[in-house]
């Protein structure tokens, strides 16, 4: 993950230490830290070192309403995990919550070996698991966004200032400058990169709505086991892995009920405390979770309570961050197989609207698709069209978009009985049949 060598903007390097050419990161030991009001348990931010490569080798939390505004924790702390990371033979110390450039300037310099934070941690991750052209950029801008304020000018040497002699007077520029103002012009590069993808997004996004097919998104925290579900449902083979977000890109698949399809989409993960870099940079990815009409919040049932609750509560935020928060919504315990029948009723009792399913066995998944279908049928209106013989590829776009639909061959055309979506209804009103007089409309 990190070596111990700086880059000229004093953020770790990435590259791996001689003779480990073989593989993809630098084995690093790291000692964990937190300033936390209650409580001691670090569990996430170690699975989040695991997910990046990096072994624990302790941790120490101090308890304090507030972390210290220059170094994070109180001094007679930091001494102490100074002892204890060096005994544990800890190179990297990994901190809960997101530093400021100076928290994080005064801790190494206190403590003497690197230190990465909450968000460096995770930025991590989405580096090592962005494949398409979109996320690599999306990852890159929240890279650089991030350390803009950590860019420190360790080339002062480079300093063109001015010394005196002709063409030297004035301030000049900064090497720190001129870093900020390339990573300044890197940034805007991007962002006019990702609004070209986006475009094209929005390409395909308006053919999808063109056919109205109903569209489902799967959102939940990261490794609830949404990819699971949506290849269970959807019999589509998806990438699969126990991490935290394995899925970075959104991975649309079609759902048949009864002849009707549905599209489903698996989403980026969601975290507690999910930095605000990357919920800027993803907006094109997590465009495809406000736009959707049907919400399936995924949750992990085998969570402790507590567990569950943050969870919940930190979908939600992310939720309402990115404008979906008023988006009709269901609750899927995923995981089942992971719990007791008692701890399957008490959930069931506690969330009465939600659906159990375990998607690693494909138990319960039956009742999930009703629920799908019920949610979007009281949607649906009514519709009697009369289409001529001439209009086939009309009659064939509308057995792709509703499904299963009665239909009768009369001499002027096939009269069709179905329960569309609105916009398939308006798209389709010239063809409707008067109710009184059976003649078109």
């Amino acid at each position: 993950m990190w070596v111990q060598d700086r880059s000229r903007h004093g953020r770790t390097s990435e590259t791996p230490r001689p003779g480990a050419s073989h593989q993809p990161r630098a084995k690093q030991r790291a000692f964990c830290i937190a300033a936390l009001e209650e409580g001691d348990d670090l569990s996430e931010l170690r699975e989040l070192l695991r997910t990046a490569g990096v072994a624990v080798v302790g941790q120490v939390v101090q308890h304090r309403e507030q972390p210290h505004p220059n170094t994070y924790l109180g001094p007679g702390k930091i001494e102490e995990v100074k002892a204890l990371a060096k005994a544990a033979d800890a190179n990297v110390v990994a901190c809960d919550d997101e530093l400021s450039p100076r928290q994080e300037r005064n801790l190494e310099k206190a403590l003497e070996m690197p230190v990465v934070d909450r968000t460096t941690v995770i930025l991590d991750i989405f580096a090592g698991h962005a494949h398409s052209a979109e996320g690599k950029l999306q990852v890159e801008l929240a890279q650089l966004e991030y350390n803009m304020a950590r860019m420190r000018g360790l080339w002062t040497h480079l300093d063109r200032l001015g010394v005196g002699g002709v063409g030297t007077r004035g301030p000049g520029e900064t090497q720190i400058e001129t870093d900020r103002r390339l990573a300044r012009n890197r940034i805007a590069a991007l962002r006019r990169r990702l609004a070209g993808v986006r475009g094209s997004r929005d390409t395909m996004r308006a053919e999808r709505e063109r056919s109205s097919l109903p569209e489902v998104a799967l959102a939940g925290y990261t490794n609830a086991g949404k990819s699971t579900l949506l290849s269970a449902l959807t019999g589509a083979e998806v990438g699969i892995r126990d991490r935290l977000f394995h899925t970075l890109d959104p991975t649309t698949r079609t759902l048949r009920l009864n002849g009707r399809p549905y599209l489903i989409t698996d989403t980026v993960g969601f975290i507690r405390k999910l930095p605000h870099q990357l919920v800027d940079a993803f907006g094109a990815t997590l465009e495809e979770t406000r736009r959707a009409e049907l919400i399936v919040h995924v949750i992990d049932a085998s969570a402790s309570e507590d567990d569950m609750a943050a969870m919940m509560h930190a979908v939600d935020e992310v939720l309402d961050e990115i404008g979906a928060g008023g988006n009709p919504r269901m609750l899927v315990f995923n995981k089942a197989d992971r719990i007791d029948d008692d701890r399957r009723r008490e959930l069931s009792r506690l969330h009465p609207d939600s659906v159990v399913v375990s998607a690693l066995e494909q138990t319960g998944l039956d009742e999930l698709r009703e629920r799908i279908e019920r949610d979007f049928e009281g949607r649906l209106r009514s519709v009697e069209l009369l289409l001529p013989y001439a209009e086939g590829a009309r009659l064939a776009e509308l057995h792709a978009s509703v499904g299963d639909l009665q239909r009768e061959d009369r001499p002027d055309g096939v009269l069709i009985h179905a329960r569309v979506p609105e916009a398939i209804a308006e798209r389709y009103a010239r063809f409707a049949v008067s109710a009184s007089r059976g003649e078109p409309a």
